[in-house]
């Protein structure tokens, strides 16, 4: 059976979830502000700090400090795609 919760990825090719709205969580995770699960869209959450966690290149990358802003960024904004969002 197919896990029922979409991915942030597949909302945003369906348009439920803008670019400026995965941007803004992109941005709680370069804060480091992942501590609770952040609203995306009109019906969904995600839990930011389990997204990152689940994707080993994302958290490598954000832990290194040498890493590039761009590729900070990049992680982190990969890893919220990847994610599977909650019903509100």
């Amino acid at each position: 059976m197919a896990d029922s919760s979409p991915t942030v990825g597949e909302l945003f090719k369906a348009k439920a979830v803008t670019d400026e709205q995965v941007s803004a969580l992109v941005d709680t995770v370069l804060a480091g502000q992942m501590d609770e699960r952040a609203p995306i869209g009109d019906e969904y959450r995600v839990d930011v700090a389990a997204a990152v966690k689940a994707s080993a290149f994302a958290t490598a990358v954000l832990r290194d400090k040498t890493s590039m802003a761009g590729a900070r960024r990049n992680a982190a904004r990969t890893a919220i795609l990847l994610a599977r969002a909650e019903k509100a």
